[in-house]
This record gives C-alpha cells, sequence and structure tokens, in this order.
C-alpha cells in the first residue's frame, strides 16, 4: 500500500507519519509538508490513500484532493482537520474518511480499517486487457511497451486462460510447440521480464505466481474478453469474429467465442 501523507507542521508530520507506520508496517510513506511537492509525487506513483492536512498553505486539502483524484478515481483521500465545516467539502469529493485533529493511533486504525476502496479497485481501473482484434494491455490508457515480443505473449496466454494457473509447460507449448527442454531457461528470463515490466507499471498484483505455474487475477483486471463471456449482450464490448488475432494458439478460443456468437444471434431469430 502506498500512503500520502500531506501537513502542514513538520513536527507534526513526523509523528503521523509514524503512527501510521506503526499500523501499517509495510506500507510505503511519502511525507510532504506542502502540497506542490506532494502532487508532484502522485504525478509519478500510484497513491492508494492519502492523509490531508485540510489547511495546508498554497494548495489546501480540498484543491489538493481535487487533483489526486484526478489522477486516480479509487484514491482513498482521508482529511485531517480542525474545523468541522472542512468535513462537507471532503464528503463533496466522496473522501473516505475525515477526522479532527489532533492526529492519534485509534483514528488512523479506524480509517485505514474501513477504505472506501479496495487495493483491487484500484488496480482494476488503471488496467485494460484487449483481446478483441489484436492482444494489447493498457494501463492507465496507454498501451504497455514490453521490451520482449514474447513477454507480451506470455501475458496474452495468462489472460487466454481466465485465471486458471499455466505451468511453465503449458506456457513453452504455446510459445514453441514442442521444444520445452530447449527453451526452459528461456522462459525463465521472460517471466523475470513479465515481473519486472508489471513492477515497474505498479501492477505487479494482476500477476499470480506459484512454484512452476502463473496465472491471471482475473478480478484486478478490466478485460473485453471476461466482461463479454459475463454479460453477453449487455457487455460494453462487442465480440465481431476477431481474437488475438497474431497468436495461432488463441485458435481453439477463438472457435468457441464464434460458437457462442452464433448462439446468441440464433437466439435473436
Amino acid at each position: 500500500m502506498k500512503i500520502l501523507l500531506v501537513e502542514s507542521e513538520k513536527k507534526s508530520l513526523k509523528k503521523t507519519e509514524k503512527m501510521i507506520q506503526n499500523y501499517k508496517e509495510d506500507a510505503v510513506i511519502a511525507s510532504f509538508d506542502n502540497s506542490p511537492e506532494a502532487l508532484a509525487y502522485a504525478r509519478d506513483h500510484m497513491v492508494d490513500v492519502a492523509f490531508l492536512d485540510s489547511k495546508i498553505p498554497e494548495m489546501d486539502g480540498i484543491i489538493l484532493g481535487q487533483y489526486l483524484k484526478d489522477l486516480n478515481p479509487f484514491v482513498n483521500l482521508i482529511y485531517m482537520t480542525g474545523d468541522k465545516a472542512d468535513a462537507f467539502d471532503a464528503m463533496a469529493l466522496r473522501a473516505s474518511g475525515c477526522f479532527l485533529m489532533p492526529v492519534n493511533e485509534s483514528k488512523i486504525k479506524t480509517e485505514l480499517s474501513d477504505l472506501r476502496y479496495t487495493d483491487d479497485q484500484a488496480v482494476k481501473s488503471r488496467v485494460f486487457a484487449q483481446t478483441f482484434g489484436n492482444f494489447d494491455l493498457f494501463v492507465d490508457g496507454k498501451p504497455v511497451a514490453f521490451k520482449y515480443s514474447k513477454t507480451k505473449e506470455i501475458l496474452a496466454v495468462l489472460i487466454n486462460n481466465r485465471g486458471a494457473q499455466t505451468t511453465n509447460g503449458e506456457i513453452i507449448a504455446c510459445l514453441w510447440e514442442d521444444e520445452e527442454e530447449s527453451k526452459a531457461s528461456y522462459l525463465s528470463n521472460l517471466r523475470q521480464d513479465l515481473q519486472n515490466t508489471l513492477t515497474r507499471l505498479e501492477i505487479s498484483d494482476i500477476l499470480l505466481k506459484q512454484r512452476g505455474s502463473m496465472g491471471i487475477a482475473v478480478d484486478r483486471i478490466e478485460c473485453d474478453l471476461y466482461d463479454w463471456l459475463e454479460k453477453k449482450k449487455e457487455s460494453r464490448y462487442n465480440y465481431l469474429g476477431d481474437y488475438m488475432n497474431q497468436y495461432s494458439w488463441a485458435e481453439f478460443m477463438h472457435a468457441e467465442l464464434d460458437n457462442i456468437m452464433y448462439s446468441l444471434e440464433d437466439d435473436e431469430t
């Protein structure tokens, strides 16, 4: 969990940071005593939770919160204020929480144990897998540039398998057919490259790894395939007969999708 803390008084800032860290030992906390530096940080890092002093000089906490929501609609805003009137402005932003100063560990624990948005929602809002037509992965609306085409193909295999753990042998069979023994070392390097790529994009949670296998966390990504299979005619996506066109191994799922599409058309007649 990445937590942004913005409080105008430096002495109080240090105390608040320590209390948050005591409760969330594994959290990465970025602390600032002014809004411009905090906003600059948020532009380069995905923030899950923001503790904001409502009365920060230069740009108050309410305005800063609006900018943070623009960057990530699923950020959990928690306001620390000395003025009850600020609570109305905080709620208008659909803040996760708001409490009166002084800060104490009990208030921090209460807010962090009842966040408006979960980690899964935050990741899912950023990641979109396109399977209809050519396969591509988008993060924050931008296509991901993979270092190796085979790294991208591994991810395509995992998404095609819809959450099922896929063994190294199965991945090799898709990518290189029957060259399992000679490609094992190469696959190991590609798996690490995939992990590094997702970590750099701060979406490593979409990958579920076990010894000798991997899977995709289907509840942590938006995907046209998953949405269409679940909702059919009610889906926001429309299957038109094209599926992961650049991969020959996808023909089996392609045929299954065609059958579903034809059955839906028969139901209309």
